[in-house]
């Protein structure tokens, strides 16, 4: 792992841009599941991954897979 990966990383102008693109297709499809699935632990769950997938995203667009930052 690369020394920064626990390290709050600011992200470019650009990742940013992606980043707030990414959050918002998220927030569509949570509204989604929120409005067609049943509430129920099922649902719960799935809104909890879904949250955990869209911050994975952040990592993704500002890092390498080795913890590296990204250009």
């Amino acid at each position: 792992m690369h020394p920064s990966t626990f390290e709050y990383l600011t992200p470019t102008d650009d990742q940013m841009g992606r980043m707030v693109a990414a959050r918002k297709a998220a927030k569509a499809y949570a509204d989604a599941i929120d409005r067609l699935v049943p509430d129920g632990p099922d649902k719960t769950h799935i809104l909890r991954q879904h949250r955990q997938n869209a911050m994975w995203v952040n990592v993704a667009i500002t890092r390498h897979p080795d913890g590296s930052p990204r250009d």
